[in-house]
């Protein structure tokens, strides 16, 4: 149950492809009129086709309830999002790019009164060269603070875990939340950490059970084992999971009390 103390986030992993999103679509109103979030937040690096995300596919997702879009390192892989990241502050891209880069990293969502912002960031172990992470984040941080935001909230996307578990260790007590995203494997390590910044090390994705990371297997086999130079494309068929997390945030002092995982076939 729900306390009128709290402020509510559902976030959800990497969806990938037009299964995923369908499943996602299914999902979600039900699930909301059921948990009753106030912020809902999913990753769309992967909801095109597999690889970055349209203009009509990020209007599909706000239709459905969705309040804001992360991304990360795929977000430019549709040239069409040119046309359009600039112009809506709530599809986000990692604020660790250079400073010219186009978009926004970070979006301030207000309902009832609550403000909360949501920040995304983008490791640098085993991924493209970057600003860094933590330095762009502690300094945005500390401009959300002097406007008075309480409740802050980072989708970190990156490779590593234990750049993952760093960043959480880092920000814990500085944030409300952190929660990683990328390698679309859920972990079973979600946890308050002592100063009440809720982490977990990946949310995983809302994507095809029956496939390597969403993609087609017998695609994975060439690219992996034979090394041939083959292109990914997200498995479309078979059951779908819904992976993801719930986070309940005092709405007084910006604390977490609650992370509990998703985690859904369709």
């Amino acid at each position: 149950m729900k306390s009128e103390n709290n402020f509510r986030v559902m976030a959800f992993g990497d969806i990938v492809g037009e299964s995923g999103r369908k499943a996602f679509f299914s999902y979600i109103t039900k699930a909301k009129q059921k948990m009753n979030p106030d912020l809902v937040i999913i990753n769309g690096e992967n909801v095109a086709h597999g690889f970055g995300i349209t203009r009509a596919i990020m209007q599909q997702l706000f239709e459905h309830g969705v309040d804001v879009i992360t991304t990360g390192n795929h977000v430019w892989q549709k040239k069409e999002v040119f046309d359009f990241i600039d112009q809506v502050p709530s599809l986000l891209r990692p604020i660790n790019y250079p400073l010219n880069t186009p978009g926004h990293g970070v979006f301030i969502f207000e309902r009832n009164g609550v403000k909360a912002a949501v920040i995304n960031a983008m490791g640098r172990i085993f991924m493209e060269p970057i600003d860094c992470p933590f330095h762009r984040v502690e300094d945005e941080v500390s401009k959300l603070k002097n406007q008075g935001i309480q409740i802050i909230l980072v989708d970190f996307h990156a490779e590593a875990t234990s750049e993952k578990q760093i960043f959480g260790w880092y920000f814990d007590g500085k944030i409300s939340a952190v929660w990683g995203t990328h390698t679309h494997i859920q972990t079973s390590d979600e946890r308050i950490l002592p100063k009440k910044t809720a982490y977990i090390t990946d949310i995983g994705m809302c994507g095809s059970i029956n496939s390597v990371i969403g993609m087609k297997i017998e695609e994975s086999y060439r690219r992996v084992i034979q090394h041939l130079p083959v292109k990914f494309s997200p498995e479309e068929s078979g059951m779908i999971e819904i992976q993801g997390i719930i986070i309940d945030i005092n709405k007084s002092n910006g604390e977490a009390v609650l992370i509990s995982r998703i985690k859904e076939t369709i």
